[in-house]
C-alpha cells in the first residue's frame, strides 16, 4: 500500500518520526525543534525526512516514508519562509505524534498510545491542542530504552 499523506517526518536515530495534526496544528515547527535538538545534544541525530505532505508505504513489515519529491529538503519555519535543509530520502517509521489530538490526556490509555496507519500497528504519542509536543517526544525518545 502507498499513499501521499499531509504529515511532516524526522529521523531521529535509526527510526522516523511521522508528525500529523490539522494545518496549522505545529508540525513544521516539532520537526524543526526535533532538528535543532540534535545540534545541541539533546538527541543523537535528526534529519528531515520532509515536511507537508510525505509518501508513506508498507514493506516487509515496516511503514516507509518519503518526502514528496517536489518538497524534498524544504521545511517552512515560521517568520523565516520556506528553508532548503539536508535530508533523508527515505526512513522506518517508529513513532507517530498526533498533534492537536483530541483523545489526548495527561495519563492516556495504553490503546491511545497506539496507532495503526496502512494496516501497520505503531506507537503513537497524542499531543492535545495547546501544549508543547516537544518536551513529550524527547521524553518519549529519551526512556524507549528504559521501557524496552
Amino acid at each position: 500500500m502507498s499513499a501521499t499523506i499531509h504529515a511532516s517526518a524526522v529521523l531521529v536515530g535509526p527510526e522516523a518520526v511521522l508528525i500529523r495534526g490539522p494545518a496549522g496544528a505545529g508540525k513544521s515547527r516539532l520537526a524543526w525543534d526535533l532538528i535543532e535538538a540534535a545540534r545541541q545534544g539533546a538527541l543523537p541525530f535528526a534529519r528531515l525526512v520532509g515536511d507537508d505532505r510525505v509518501h508513506i508505504e508498507t514493506h516487509s513489515g515496516r511503514l516507509l516514508v518519503r518526502p514528496a519529491a517536489v518538497l524534498a529538503g524544504l521545511l517552512e519555519i515560521r517568520g523565516l519562509g520556506i528553508c532548503r535543509l539536508p535530508y533523508e530520502p527515505l526512513a522506518v517509521v517508529g513513532l507517530v505524534v498526533d498533534l492537536a489530538a483530541a483523545d489526548a490526556a495527561r495519563l492516556p490509555e495504553p490503546e491511545a498510545l497506539k496507532t495503526e496507519l496502512a494496516g501497520l500497528g505503531l506507537p503513537r504519542l497524542p499531543v492535545g491542542a495547546g501544549h508543547s509536543a516537544l518536551p513529550m517526544v524527547l521524553a518519549y525518545l529519551n526512556t524507549l530504552s528504559a521501557r524496552d
